[in-house]
């Protein structure tokens, strides 16, 4: 159902934008030269994401082969097309590793921790998509910034291991937090929605404006609201230091609650090394992670040089003359 879920998501996510590419006569050039009626036919059997991967490689060839003697300018122009292509990639792999992934490894964690036990195999393959997850988030970002002109780039190295590692470190103590609460009572998942309705919620009182129909925006805010159940997002680019206390406040506040209702109610259980190991990743996570954030955000947050005029969501400016689509303006910024 999750693996399921999650395809059919980014499918009908990928049509909608090519299809939209298409109408659109300054994007459709980017598109590759196929039908409506193919491209419906590819995402049918779940190969859109495919067709991607190669349009992307194949003009990233063009680039990196063909010797031309294009201006500055022109040059830069190629390069913003192939960013504004692997930022496409990289938000359809973002909405699939919240939709199937995370509830996949949540299902997992609850399996293993209820028997207590856990291979070495089976510790592998949550840590992997511990961090297959956190580095979607960190991908996503690099790709957006790098494909809006107007917008500082994110800096390799250092700012992008620290923020990879708040990303970590925050989404895993979640995780495991939600988990000791689905250990507690299966009826946590009813609290899990709860968080997912408010974050689709709040998606919908900014007036998010990034699909081109209204039943896609809906779906799009109701992705949001996946997302915003196990990390924060600024789902507008807009000024959100405030919004974003509250949410690690109520993020710290599930934590401790977890640990403290197991302590509680499950006492045979926290009597066991696995789950005295656990305890301490969801306490090392939560306060690693909001060390990191703040780190991050202190010192290694990329500042523009120049006050911006309007930004790549709230306003049309544009002043590098590179032409960024819509969809692009309109992403969500992490």
């Amino acid at each position: 159902m999750f693996v399921l879920a999650g395809l059919l998501v980014t499918q009908i996510f990928s049509y909608a934008w090519y299809t939209g590419d298409m109408n659109d006569p300054d994007q459709r050039k980017n598109v590759p030269g196929m039908s409506k009626g193919r491209f419906a036919a590819l995402h049918i059997f779940g190969m859109g994401i495919f067709t991607r991967y190669y349009h992307l490689l194949k003009q990233g060839f063009k680039v990196v082969w063909t010797s031309n003697s294009s201006s500055d300018e022109e040059q830069k122009a190629v390069h913003h097309k192939l960013f504004c292509l692997a930022a496409d990639l990289s938000m359809l792999k973002l909405f699939e590793s919240f939709i199937e992934s995370v509830p996949q490894l949540l299902l997992q964690l609850y399996i293993v921790m209820g028997r207590t036990e856990c291979s070495v195999m089976q510790s592998l393959s949550m840590v992997f998509s511990f961090f297959n997850v956190a580095w979607a988030l960190v991908d996503y970002r690099r790709c957006l910034r790098r494909s809006l002109p107007q917008i500082t780039e994110m800096p390799s190295g250092l700012p992008t291991a620290v923020y990879l590692f708040y990303k970590l470190c925050t989404i895993t103590s979640h995780i495991l937090s939600c988990t000791f609460l689905l250990m507690l009572s299966t009826y946590s998942t009813i609290a899990l929605g709860v968080l997912w309705l408010l974050g689709t919620i709040w998606a919908h009182s900014l007036k998010t404006n990034f699909c081109s129909s209204r039943g896609l925006e809906f779906l799009y805010r109701a992705v949001i609201g996946v997302i915003l159940t196990f990390t924060f997002f600024n789902v507008k680019g807009q000024n959100t230091r405030a919004e974003m206390i509250i949410y690690y406040l109520i993020h710290s506040y599930i934590n401790i609650s977890a640990v403290i209702l197991l302590a509680l109610f499950q006492t045979e259980l926290m009597m066991t090394t696995f789950l005295l190991t656990v305890i301490g990743l969801i306490a090392g996570g939560s306060v690693l992670g909001l060390g990191f954030l703040a780190l991050y955000y202190l010192f290694l947050h990329p500042r523009e040089t120049e006050p911006r005029v309007s930004d790549e969501v709230d306003g049309p400016g544009n002043n590098t003359g590179i032409e960024t689509n819509k969809r692009i303006r309109n992403f969500l910024q992490p």
